[in-house]
């Protein structure tokens, strides 16, 4: 039935990098999640009312907020898919992002109120009306929300978008809630413990652990996360299976949203090759990254000794004298001339983040080792955390 829905309203599917056909996915989506959450809230309010649980009631507001969802789902892909301009000359992919987190923080909010409602019912609780009618209400809801879990999981995956992985594990929180309160109007007959007070208390849980979840999903890419580390080894095999590139480092990808990425590495380069020649490998390997993966790129050329035994020596000298600083650090743009009684040499060394060492104390701990092992070497380095 998914598979029907796609063909049904989305035009050339399988482009899902393509803003115009993401923005297509966006419409699908949120079109579903609005009729169906409305359906439901309809529902419940009316099981709500006939049966006086607050659970349910609530159960049913939690809907209408889902409906609201997926307006602010519908709209953010909408604006997402629009063209570049003056002002936003990257597009307005990111927009997408922020239909997410909107999405997260709806869902917390519900989670709050709903986790008040059914304090109130446990300090205050009230005798709820057993109905078949309301309990068929609630199994047709977790049914249909188990299957727009399923629905918004596979465009989630299809698409590689936080606002329908958001979306999903909304959905999925909804049918555990639902469960919980159908399970509490069944066990309310039974006890006199305020049941459906504390079902709505669980359900309320539910809401916020999801919610929790989605504001993270969200909020990472706009605050700007690690590049994956699949995408960087293919990145890598791309570059370095072009013959001209001996090396490359200073990866850096900037994310303006899905189908809108940029990056800048660093190529290494024999010193001695010609230029024209790298250039055009240089620009051969642009458009195969943005053929290959749709990535933008502009490549910096670092020359390098290639094939020097003197410069090697010295490369393993200082390697090794990094290395004993802290096995995780790592160098390139390694230079070295030979002046007379001594060696410069230039280098970079990337520290990860958690390295508890400041950059001034880590330089001085690494020029301490190369002059350990060879007085006559003279290091300026430069550290990068990455």
């Amino acid at each position: 039935m998914i598979e029907r829905l796609i063909r049904r309203f989305i035009q050339e599917p399988d482009r899902t990098k393509d803003p115009r056909v993401r923005e297509q996915y966006g419409l699908l989506s949120g079109g579903v999640g609005i009729f169906l959450n409305l359906l439901l809230s309809g529902g419940k309010f009316c099981a709500g009312l006939l049966t006086g649980s607050v659970s349910i009631t609530a159960d049913a507001f939690n809907n209408l907020s889902d409906a609201g969802s997926s307006v602010v789902t519908l709209v953010g892909f909408r604006l997402a898919g629009q063209r570049a301009d003056d002002e936003h000359p990257f597009g307005h992919g990111r927009i997408e992002y922020l239909a997410g987190l909107l999405v997260s923080l709806l869902i917390l909010v519900v989670g709050v109120e709903l986790g008040w409602s059914s304090l109130q019912k446990i300090l205050h609780p009230e005798a709820v009306r057993f109905s078949a009618m309301s309990v068929g209400i609630l199994l047709a809801s977790i049914a249909v929300k188990l299957w727009m879990c399923r629905f918004n999981r596979y465009l989630s995956k299809k698409l590689e978008s936080a606002a329908m992985a958001a979306t999903a594990l909304d959905s999925l929180s909804d049918a555990v809630a639902t469960t919980a309160v159908l399970l509490a109007a069944v066990a309310g007959q039974f006890t006199s413990i305020p049941v459906d007070g504390w079902a709505g208390l669980l359900v309320s849980a539910f809401i916020l652990r999801g919610g929790w979840q989605a504001a993270r999903d969200t909020v990472d890419p706009l605050l700007g996360q690690s590049t994956d580390e699949a995408l960087t080894e293919e990145i890598r095999s791309i570059v370095l299976s072009h013959p001209q590139v001996v090396g490359m480092h200073d990866l850096i990808i900037h994310d303006y949203g899905p189908g809108r990425t940029m990056m800048s590495f660093h190529a290494e380069v024999a010193r001695d090759a010609r230029l024209v020649e790298i250039h055009e490998a240089v620009d051969h390997i642009e458009r195969e990254l943005k053929d290959r993966l749709g990535i933008e790129t502009v490549i910096h050329i670092d020359p390098v000794a290639a094939d020097d035994a003197a410069t090697d020596r010295c490369r393993a000298l200082v390697e090794e004298a990094v290395r004993a600083v802290a096995p995780e650090l790592t160098l390139h743009d390694f230079q070295c001339m030979a002046c007379g009684d001594h060696t410069d040499v230039s280098f970079d060394v990337v520290a990860p983040h958690k390295l508890a060492v400041d950059d001034d104390t880590l330089t001085s701990m690494i020029l301490q080792r190369i002059q350990a092992a060879d007085p006559r070497c003279y290091a300026v380095i430069q550290i990068d955390r990455a």
